[in-house]
């Protein structure tokens, strides 16, 4: 739906909830996230698609919304950091990477969980070698990755009801 001649109502899912913004046709996804919805746990990096720390998880697949048009979200389920735990409970994964050792500076961190998230729930008993290319996108300079795996790794043993 046009709503003047520079921006288009875009509906799309976020967290479960059903969300309706006026975006202009250049906004990217990530600037929606973190501007107009105020969801700043999708960092902004690169811009360019090689970091991943704006790795969302968008029908059920986890994308660089750094290169989503916002308005290829149309009608689209997008899951963001704020949507995988909460503070009371987090996700099996956000408590991994705490007990793992798997956060450093943290600036990488919500990217590498989308990722993770979205391929622990395509593969749930992966090797490490599917890890290392699952999250093969998500650059960490803190790290030397072990930590991360060894808590993914992790987490999938814990089983697919936990992810």
């Amino acid at each position: 739906m046009q709503i003047d001649e520079n921006k288009t109502l875009l509906r799309m899912r976020v967290n479960g909830n059903q969300v309706a913004v006026a975006v202009e046709s250049t906004w990217t996804l990530l600037r929606v996230l973190r501007e107009e919805l105020g969801l700043t746990g999708t960092k902004k990096g690169c811009e360019q698609g090689d970091c991943g720390v704006c790795t969302v998880i968008m029908n059920g697949k986890a994308v660089n919304a750094c290169l989503i048009l916002a308005l290829q979200a149309e009608s689209k389920e997008i899951e963001t950091i704020e949507g995988l735990g909460t503070p009371d409970k987090l996700h099996p994964l956000q408590e991994s990477f705490i007990k793992n050792g798997a956060v450093q500076c943290g600036f990488c961190t919500p990217g590498t969980l989308m990722s993770a998230a979205a391929f622990l729930r395509e593969t749930p008993n992966p090797k490490i070698d599917e890890i290392k290319r699952a999250i093969s996108g998500n650059l960490c300079r803190c790290t030397g990755y072990t930590k991360i795996i060894n808590a993914i790794e992790k987490t999938s043993k814990q089983g697919q009801k936990a992810i």
